[in-house]
């Protein structure tokens, strides 16, 4: 059985998708939409906490999105990037508890995430000694990632919109990647996503 640790989950939906001409979090998604998906997926998993950074839209974003059974803040920096509202996020994690064991950063434009995997990196990261858990990818590792609490004061002073994956580069040797089977993709444009959503429909 897999030790029980004290998960936090931080959904990054701050961000303007200017690439995708449309507001990308409130994209349709099954009976939901990419936030909305994230949330459902993140709250249903082994994770103790879910906190999501919104910023673009945010009033939209509230305004169709049930956040009632967790928590919505808003990173009044957010277009400083997303290493910038990861910091925004695990600070207001840390100032409501302090003893959580490991902090999840996923996307809500990676709609293919869902609770199995999530859980299995939860799983994974209790049980072993590697201080990050991160998902690979053909020639790197990345996000959706759990943090140790080692490494908690290096996600709060990130500051530019790299992310976490500075964090992972210099801590390769910290680091156990694990395949998310296809589940990593993540969705910047309109193709992107109507190719997605065809692939789903047609089974593949």
């Amino acid at each position: 059985m897999p030790k029980k640790l004290k998960i936090a989950i931080l959904i990054m939906g701050a961000g303007t998708s200017s690439r995708m001409k449309a507001i990308k979090q409130l994209l349709p998604w099954g009976d939901s939409t990419f936030i909305g998906n994230a949330l459902k997926n993140a709250q249903s998993s082994k994770a103790s906490t879910v906190l999501t950074v919104l910023g673009a839209y945010a009033d939209e974003i509230k305004k169709v999105t049930d956040f009632s059974a967790t928590q919505a803040v808003l990173n009044p920096n957010w277009k400083m990037g997303l290493g910038n509202s990861i910091a925004f996020g695990t600070k207001q994690l840390l100032e409501q508890d302090q003893d959580y064991d490991g902090i999840l950063v996923m996307l809500a434009d990676q709609p293919l995430i869902d609770e199995p995997y999530l859980n299995t990196l939860i799983d994974t990261f209790s049980n072993s000694e590697n201080s990050i858990v991160a998902t690979k990818y053909d020639n790197r590792v990345g996000v959706p990632a759990i943090f140790g609490k080692i490494h908690f004061d290096a996600l709060q002073e990130l500051n530019s919109d790299y992310g976490a994956k500075e964090i992972i580069k210099t801590h390769l040797k910290d680091v156990l990647s694990i395949s998310a089977d296809g589940k990593e993709l993540d969705i910047d444009t309109k193709d992107e996503y109507e190719k997605v959503r065809r692939d789903l429909d047609s089974g593949d």
